[in-house]
């Protein structure tokens, strides 16, 4: 199956096929050298699958987790392939989860002021949704995604085979990215996620999510308008990332949480089922105070407050520009403790 991101000369294919990274030969430009990116988390038969069929290939393994998304790691991929000779002829490819998929593709976008890049998601979250768009950076002093470019890949290969190595918690984490689009574009897709188990379901999923952020970003590329809707739950769920992160809140956890005060009370009362039917919080137990303070911080930051994304209907969304004041207060409405079974 292939979706098209139409970009008119930046357009490109994603493929979602079963078995299609043991075919990316087939599909990529590989007859050149490719500094594959990939993560301490990520198995390593992956990227070896795809170096095997390059004519060169360097394997480059970060961190596993957010700490790897900065400067000196950023430095080190480009030095490596500085050293090994690459040329704007070559190329980067991600295999790995959104973290990697954001460092590799910023390092594309700052080689030689460009090199192409090609995305290999192999995590739920990545799969949905960050694979698609363009969107690369590394984080700075604390804050997520500060520093980026919008780079787009030549093309992504979404291969649900790699999945099934995945942890319950991973798969939900990514889950909460497609759940977010549900809300704000897909009633029938939210529908599914309310009346099916999504772990059966998730060929389904990836497709209808990925069509979604394909008709988003073919309509809005750079954030200017539309693209917006896809930050929904963010500007709260990276003020708790951001301050929580490293005491273990995954992205998607951190997201799940940000919708909860952006959604009418009638869409709440649907989301939190579904977000505990996949293992999500629907609690929020940390610092508040310290998490309105990190929304300042927000990349859609105006003069007058943040660009926020409000859904009153499933399916549906409104743009508004809301005064943190106003987001803080908003935290209210998320409990402070998991309510008891």
């Amino acid at each position: 199956m292939i979706v098209q991101v139409r970009l008119g000369d930046a357009s490109y294919d994603v493929v979602i096929e079963h078995g299609c990274l043991g075919r990316a030969s087939e599909l990529l430009r590989l007859e050149r050298r490719v500094m594959i990116v990939t993560d301490s988390g990520v198995p390593r038969e992956y990227a070896e699958t795809l170096a095997s069929q390059c004519a060169s290939a360097e394997i480059f393994v970060v961190g596993q987790g957010e700490d790897s998304k900065s400067f000196p790691v950023l430095q080190q991929i480009l030095s490596r392939m500085l050293a090994c000779g690459f040329t704007r002829s070559d190329c980067v490819a991600a295999v790995g989860g959104g973290v990697v998929g954001d460092l590799a593709g910023f390092a594309s976008a700052v080689f030689m002021r460009g090199v192409d890049f090609y995305n290999i998601p192999t995590t739920v979250l990545s799969q949905v949704d960050s694979s698609v768009g363009g969107k690369t950076a590394v984080n700075l002093d604390g804050m997520k995604n500060i520093v980026g470019a919008f780079h787009q890949p030549k093309k992504v290969l979404i291969d649900p085979d790699t999945l099934r190595t995945l942890p319950q918690r991973q798969i939900a984490n990514g889950l909460a990215e497609a759940v977010k689009m549900a809300l704000t574009s897909d009633e029938e897709l939210f529908r599914l996620f309310e009346r099916e188990d999504a772990a059966a379901h998730l060929d389904t999923i990836i497709e209808r999510s990925v069509r979604t952020k394909a008709a988003v970003v073919a309509e809005d590329e750079t954030e200017q308008g539309l693209r917006r809707i896809l930050n929904f739950g963010h500007t709260i769920g990276h003020a708790v990332e951001s301050f929580e992160g490293l005491h273990g809140l995954y992205h998607g956890e951190c997201v799940a949480l940000g919708m909860l005060p952006m959604c009418s009370d009638s869409v709440r009362a649907r989301l939190v089922p579904v977000l505990r039917k996949l293992g999500l919080p629907t609690a929020l137990t940390v610092d508040r105070e310290a998490v309105a303070a990190a929304m300042l911080h927000d990349k859609k930051m105006q003069k007058d407050g943040v660009c926020a994304v409000y859904v009153d209907a499933v399916g549906s969304f409104r743009l508004q520009t809301t005064p943190v004041e106003t987001l803080a207060k908003a935290l209210d409405v998320i409990p402070k403790q998991e309510a008891r079974a």
